[in-house]
């Protein structure tokens, strides 16, 4: 039998302590216990730690521990493997769903999309964060999506697809087995109605024959907010693009604000003309600068609130508008008002256009012609 000395100063390769059990040393020194037993015919091993962790007395009363299994005709390394199971088992959707969006963090190019996972998991997977992420099955899924299928189905299908991103998860980590509860093909497909019978989930626009009088009231009102917005309609831009805005990005010189490719939908930079109002809101926020951000919000060193556009439409009491919406009605005015080519139209919105060979022999952007664009399309606003 080994001695503690003997264990201490071992050198690589195994020594067997007795009844099975195993000092085995690395190449690189590093000591570990193993026990061999016989079962069914065979010779499992199954490791009981390392010697950093288990001492060679504790080694042995784990050995023990393991042969009296035996002698009740119990696997101990099925054992071990069931025990893991059953510990991981344990584990919360709550807690899978904060590991999981913490991982995809990489993947997304501003913060919008982790703040619509985390709020989309917090508060519309709420009833599923304080179970058992092995426990939940089809009803439990049911139970959360049916209240808003009919009223929200645009929110309720990114929640299904969320849930069921999270759940795949845990799968992947063997947290749970079997199939996904929020699977829509061939499962939830057969129990809720399918989507092409609801609503189609599309950004609510305002008439662009409405927007010169809609700019006119929102000119009026005196906030970061209001000018945000007001820059976002001018420039035909994504809202989480005027709220990431940094001066770094603005050259007023050239009168170009060059979104960098991280934080563009398509993944590449784009240069937006800037014109006279444009240039006007953005010397008016130079005036007032506090931070990096271009339209800064109330805490410190952070960009405006994700919100606070749609809030100034909100008491401007203007309905059937969304901040987003204000792209589908440029790109109605432009196509409706304009002769501008569609390739220049889709380019002001930074829409991809084209097959990707199409894509590689189209190296400019259209500027200049957009630029042309842009002008026309503030001396609609504002002239109507």
């Amino acid at each position: 039998m080994l001695t503690a000395l003997a264990v201490a100063k071992a050198k690589p390769g195994s020594y067997l302590d007795g009844a099975g059990l195993y000092l085995i040393v690395s190449p690189t020194g590093k000591k570990s216990w193993l026990l061999r037993f016989s079962w069914q015919g065979r010779r499992p091993e199954m490791s009981l730690g390392s010697y950093e962790d288990i001492s060679l007395a504790e080694a042995r009363e784990a050995a023990a521990a393991a042969r009296a299994m035996l002698r009740a005709g119990i696997n101990p390394l099925e054992a071990k493997r069931a025990a893991k199971i059953s510990k991981q088992s344990k584990r919360l959707f709550g807690d899978v769903a904060d590991e999981l969006i913490k991982s995809k963090s990489a993947e997304w190019r501003n913060d919008k999309h982790r703040e619509q996972w985390r709020v989309s998991l917090e508060k519309g997977a709420s009833a599923l964060r304080s179970m058992c992420v092995d426990s939940i099955d089809t009803p439990e899924i049911l139970e959360v999506l049916k209240p808003i299928w009919l009223e929200t189905p645009e929110s309720a299908s990114r929640l299904r697809q969320r849930i069921e991103a999270v759940l795949n998860a845990a799968k992947a980590k063997g947290l749970r087995s079997g199939d996904n509860p929020a699977t829509w093909r061939g499962h939830l497909e057969h129990l809720l109605p399918k989507r092409s019978m609801l609503t189609r989930g599309h950004f609510a626009a305002l008439d662009y024959q409405h927007i010169p009088a809609f700019m006119a009231e929102l000119i009026k009102i005196d906030s970061v907010g209001a000018r945000a917005l007001e820059f976002t309609i001018l420039t035909a831009a994504r809202s989480s693009e005027t709220y990431g805005a940094t001066w770094s990005e603005i050259d007023l010189n050239s009168k170009v604000w060059t979104i960098p490719a991280n934080r563009m939908k398509s993944g590449r930079e784009h240069r937006v003309p800037l014109l006279p109002r444009s240039i006007n809101i953005l010397t008016l926020q130079s005036n007032r600068r506090i931070s990096d951000f271009v339209f800064p919000g109330q805490r410190r060193g952070k960009p405006l609130s994700h919100v606070a556009m749609a809030k100034v439409i909100d008491r401007m009491g203007v309905v059937g508008a969304t901040v987003h919406g204000f792209r589908s009605s440029f790109r109605d005015w432009a196509g409706n008002e304009t002769y501008f080519p569609r390739e220049v139209c889709e380019a002001a919105l930074a829409h991809v256009v084209g097959d990707a060979s199409e894509q590689a022999y189209r190296r400019g952007d259209a500027l200049e012609k957009r630029r042309s664009l842009m002008s026309e399309w503030e001396c609609y606003i504002f002239n109507g």
